[in-house]
Parts: C-alpha cells; sequence; structure tokens
C-alpha cells in the first residue's frame, strides 16, 4: 500500500506501542495493535504478516537469553488443542470477506476491553473448559492473532510465574511460524519492505517493554483498565465505520 507520510508516522507509533505490549505484559502485541492499524487502512490479511514477522524476529531476540525458562512438558500438551483451529483459523482468515475479519477484529477487541475496564479475568477451573479457551484461542489466533487472552487464562493456571511469559513466547512463534508457511504456500502478498523498515521503530517499543516490564506486571490491573478503555472507543469507533 501507499501510505501518506502522516498515515507511515502514525503506523510506527502503533508498532512502537505492539512492541512496547509484546515485552511489556508477554502477550498482546497483535491484540491491542491490530484494531488500530486497521484504522489506518488495509486489511487484516495485509496487516497480520507485518505483525508476525515482528513477532517471529523479537521472540527470538527474547529466547535467545531465556530460552531455559521454559516449561516444555506444558507446551508439548497444550499443542493438540491449540495447533489444529489456529490451522482452520488461518484458511478463515484468506477465505473470508475482508468486513467479515474487520468486524470479527473489533468485536473480538471490544469484548476484552470491556473485560478489562470492569477488571474481569478470563478464568478456568475446569479440564474441560481449559479445552475449550485452548480450542477458541487457537482458533482466534489464526484468524487475527488476537487469541492471546484465552491462552494465557489457561497457561496462568499450570506454568511458573517465572516460566510463563518465555513458555508463551515459544507458543507464539510456533503458531506465527505456521501462520507465516501458510500465507507463503498460499501466495498472500507480503509487503517485506514496510515490515523490515518498521523493524527499528519496534525495536524503541521493545526495549521500553523489557524495562518496564516487572512494573507493567505489579500493577496490571491497572495498566488493562486504561488499555481497556482507550481499545474500547478505538474499537467501537471502527466497528461503526465499517459496519454504518
Amino acid at each position: 500500500m501507499d501510505f501518506s507520510t502522516t498515515e507511515l508516522i502514525l503506523v510506527s507509533l502503533i508498532f512502537m506501542w505492539a512492541g512496547f505490549v509484546r515485552t511489556g505484559l508477554g502477550f498482546g502485541g497483535a491484540a491491542l495493535g491490530l484494531p488500530l492499524m486497521l484504522l489506518v487502512g488495509a486489511s487484516p490479511v495485509y496487516w497480520l504478516p507485518v505483525i508476525g514477522l515482528h513477532l517471529l524476529f523479537f521472540s527470538s531476540l527474547i529466547l535467545l537469553k531465556s530460552i531455559k525458562k521454559v516449561d516444555w512438558a506444558y507446551l508439548k500438551s497444550t499443542f493438540i488443542w491449540i495447533i489444529p483451529p489456529t490451522l482452520v483459523g488461518v484458511f478463515g482468515l484468506i477465505a473470508l470477506p475482508d468486513t467479515v475479519m474487520v468486524v470479527f477484529v473489533y468485536s473480538i477487541t471490544i469484548f476484552y476491553a470491556i473485560i478489562w475496564i470492569f477488571n474481569q479475568k478470563i478464568t478456568s477451573h475446569r479440564p474441560w473448559v481449559d479445552k475449550l479457551l485452548l480450542i477458541f484461542g487457537g482458533y482466534v489466533a489464526g484468524t487475527s492473532l488476537t487469541g492471546a487472552p484465552l491462552i494465557v487464562a489457561v497457561f496462568m493456571r499450570y506454568v511458573a510465574k517465572e516460566y510463563l511469559r518465555n513458555s508463551l513466547f515459544v507458543l507464539w512463534f510456533t503458531l506465527v511460524s505456521i501462520k507465516m508457511l501458510t500465507f507463503v504456500a498460499m501466495e498472500v502478498e507480503i509487503d517485506w519492505q514496510l515490515s523490515l523498515s518498521l523493524v527499528p521503530v519496534a525495536a524503541i517499543g521493545h526495549i521500553i517493554g523489557l524495562k518496564l516490564h516487572q512494573k507493567i506486571i505489579e500493577n496490571d490491573d491497572l495498566f488493562r483498565r486504561w488499555v481497556g478503555s482507550a481499545l474500547l472507543l478505538v474499537s467501537v469507533f471502527g466497528l461503526l465505520k465499517v459496519i454504518v
């Protein structure tokens, strides 16, 4: 796409924000960034490969230093529930009309925003609910890379806190690798130039997120409430823009 100078500045700020959230929380870069990107323009199919390439690059940097702090046993036990619906979601993303996908992204984001504003958490206390959350989270991750909050709700029950972020990064790396390979196989056009040019900008957010990770975790409820309020406004506006 041809972006104006103003649009490129906005896109740069959004990717800086996504990089900050990704490392600050350990998840949510796509969930909190994609709705903003869609306001600038283009479709989910355009933005998701760009987001995916960044996630692969930056998660690799983190895992190179902390690959030993990963709960491999639990990760492997969840793949059977997450990966198949992820594949279904990827093919749905490619096959469904852009308008349907945009409405889906804004709707799921509004759901997350409302939960965060009212300080509610997606929780599970039964094994069958865990599996449902993993399946639906995998599907949402396949369609829009915004399934993290659903999957995290389950991982938090079974993975020790010091292993959680790195285990999630391995999962995101695996899911995005599958997604990117599918894009290539289906000959989806990928804007490599934009992806590479945004890496230094996203790196700024990445570094800030690393430095503030502990503070964000300690003030998690307040952070989510503010972010949820902003996301609700953005998503409602974006949704009305599409359907009205």
